[in-house]
């Protein structure tokens, strides 16, 4: 459970530090961050005169730490004259009460030190204690959140491009639980459409009982390319011919079946329900390998003619609708939307479009789950598309949609069309990844001999590096879809996170401390490192003493960055939830296991005297928490051997 504002108390009292004034928006107890912040700004607040939730807000992350934790422009709390000098009596007057090391004024700015010494004592001891829960926050409580996500096409394989919006939602998914929300993950299937006329001929023509049985997805993918290459095949021939398609053309041949789809009839509503349950049946085993399972398995077909035929009447009622040759569509320049362009939201046969299914799906959602936000992680693509629905939502008289509803969008995978059978199958990317990890792990016999299930292991770690090299860059980004960007193992890749997890992992179960004596660790600065005093104790020539020195100093810079990277874990979650970004937790897990591998580097654990030994793996083995979090954040496995 997240921390509370008593369990805060109680800490800060052994601690022999007073609990600030919470400022609304901020969580003290869950994040030391927020802790601070409350110290600065309600001290601010009476040496400046200004609101202390004004100077809440003015404070900034610092990135480099040579320039303090947290920044204060003074110009941001609305005050006047010379802020120069205002800044270095403000500086000089700040009381450090336990929490800050220095104030420090620069220009019309002032740095702010964490005191290092409070964060080892207390932050450390809090990620030990709520292990799992560190980072969690109660920001949406009370709140519900539905995400939707991955939502592929039925009867299509899942390949690499329906990878982005699948893991993007299966993280903001994650996030948004432990940030307090009560998260419904739903998959809105392209289950509708006249795709599916075009499958039902192709199946008619090309289809056989013994490959749907034996390998639905393939089979079905390999009849839609087949039928997609007859209907690109009879355009052109038209076209070259100057005539129109004929009437028994493919292309019509779907269009008629999509109608009956739609009217009602029996077979045709029988053979999509049985694609659609296939379909679902491969779906669910892709999705339970990449850590994912979902609340609601909604989709296009479900939005009922009943809501379509009440959003055709509310469009009508509010004159958002023009005829255009029996076709019903919504022109934006009459709202001045001119950059929206025009919208059909009913065909001049009468069957329904996605824009107006999308339409029903949303107004529904409301009415049944009543939620806070709803996020759709759609792709770029879809940029207009998802513009031109959420405005005619809003003009439908929807007053929710402009601070409810949320488009997360995304890059493309590049170089894949399933109409022309380019793709590659997901499946076969995780087949493929898990058979080079296998490779990579049976060069080191001794440690392969030592992990229980080597083929779960390769998998595991093969996921993560086909996750992380996705999710390591903004995910606006496009990328070209190649082998070896998958395949990598070398640098900043998703084994690299596998191995510092599982040599932190090593480092635990070699030192064999139990959690009660972590717990209990002496974490003071000179314990962990040592001290300047001790070393005047020591017998050592001038040389020697000076070499000594630099060491403890670089060991010392080393512990202060630790300490506060893993202090500010759940600062990047809430930064996390705002930018919508996997990347920002990925660029945090590198930074982390970077500072981590440069301090173990010189700070070791095994062969130390008992007391620096255990505390030195409290400190570690925080580490090692925070990183499994992180991973299990982004919907990846963490291994404890490899």
């Amino acid at each position: 459970m997240t921390s509370s504002v008593p369990d805060l108390t109680q800490k800060l009292d052994k601690l022999k530090l007073e609990v600030p004034p919470q400022i609304e928006g901020s969580f003290p107890a869950s994040n030391t961050t927020d802790l601070c912040r409350n110290y600065i700004a309600n001290n601010l607040s009476k040496l400046a005169n200004v609101d202390a939730n004004i100077a809440f807000q003015a404070l900034e992350w610092s990135i480099v730490l040579g320039n303090g934790d947290l920044v204060v422009p003074l110009p941001r709390l609305r005050l006047k004259g010379n802020l120069d000098e205002l800044a270095q009596k403000i500086a000089a007057e700040f009381p450090l009460g336990g929490y800050l090391e220095k104030v420090v004024p620069k220009g019309k700015f002032l740095q702010f030190f964490f005191n290092t010494q409070f964060l080892l004592n207390y932050v450390t001891k809090d990620v030990l204690t709520r292990t799992s829960d560190y980072g969690s926050a109660p920001v949406g409580a009370n709140k519900k959140v539905i995400v939707e996500f991955s939502s592929p096409n039925i009867a299509k394989p899942f390949h690499a491009g329906h990878l982005r919006s699948t893991i993007i939602g299966g993280f903001l998914a994650n996030l948004h639980e432990k940030l307090g929300w009560k998260v419904i993950r739903m998959n809105y299937l392209g289950d509708w459409g006249k795709q599916f006329g075009v499958l039902a001929v192709g199946f008619d023509k090309y289809g056989s009982e013994a490959e749907l049985k034996a390998d639905p997805i393939n089979h079905l993918f390999k009849v839609y390319v087949k039928i997609n290459e007859d209907m690109t095949s009879e355009k052109e021939a038209a076209e070259k011919a100057g005539i129109e398609l004929p009437a028994d053309a493919t292309d019509n041949q779907a269009r008629a079946f999509f109608k009956k789809m739609e009217d009602g009839d029996e077979h045709a509503l029988g053979l999509w329900k049985r694609f659609r349950e296939l379909s679902i049946e491969k779906y669910i085993d892709t999705y339970a390998r990449l850590n994912i399972k979902y609340d609601v398995y909604s989709g296009e077909s479900q939005v009922s003619n009943e809501v379509m035929q009440k959003v055709t009447e509310t469009l009508e009622e509010k004159k958002l609708i023009k005829v255009d040759r029996g076709a019903k569509l919504v022109d934006f320049k009459d709202f001045k939307e001119k950059k929206l362009g025009k919208v059909l939201v009913e065909k001049s046969d009468g069957t329904s479009l996605y824009v107006t299914r999308d339409l029903g799906a949303a107004t529904e959602r409301k009415s049944m789950y009543n939620f806070d936000k709803m996020i759709y992680v759609i792709a770029s693509q879809q940029d207009l598309h998802v513009k031109q629905f959420f405005k005619i939502l809003e003009l439908m008289g929807n007053d929710w949609v402009k601070s409810q509803m949320v488009h997360v969008n995304f890059g493309m995978v590049l170089g894949m069309s399933t109409r022309k059978g380019t793709v590659v199958f997901l499946d076969d990317i995780l087949e493929q990844v898990k058979n080079e990890m296998l490779g990579i792990m049976k060069k080191n016999p001794d440690k392969f001999s030592q992990v229980e299930d080597p083929e779960k292991i390769a998998d595991l770690v093969g996921i993560s590096a086909v996750m992380i090299q996705d999710m390591q860059s903004k995910r606006i980004n496009n990328y070209e879809f190649g082998w070896e960007r998958m395949l990598s193992s070398e640098g900043d890749t998703g084994p690299y996170l596998q191995y510092a997890h599982s040599r932190l992992r090593s480092i635990e179960r070699n030192c064999n401390v139990p959690e009660s004596e972590l717990l209990k660790a002496d974490l003071s600065i000179e314990n962990l490192v040592g001290s300047e005093d001790q070393l005047k104790k020591l017998d050592l020539s001038e040389e020697e003493y000076s070499k000594k020195l630099d060491q403890l100093k670089n060991q010392t810079e080393k512990v202060q960055g630790l300490i506060r990277i893993i202090t500010s874990y759940p600062d990047t979650l809430k930064y996390a939830s705002k930018n919508y970004e996997p990347s920002t937790i990925v660029t945090y897990l590198f930074k982390l296991t970077h500072q981590f591998s440069s301090t173990y580097k010189i700070l070791r654990v095994m062969g130390e005297e008992r007391e620096v030994l255990v505390a030195r793996l409290a400190l570690f083995s925080a580490v090692r928490q925070i990183l499994n979090n992180g991973l299990k954040l982004l919907g990846i496995t963490p291994v404890d051997r490899m």
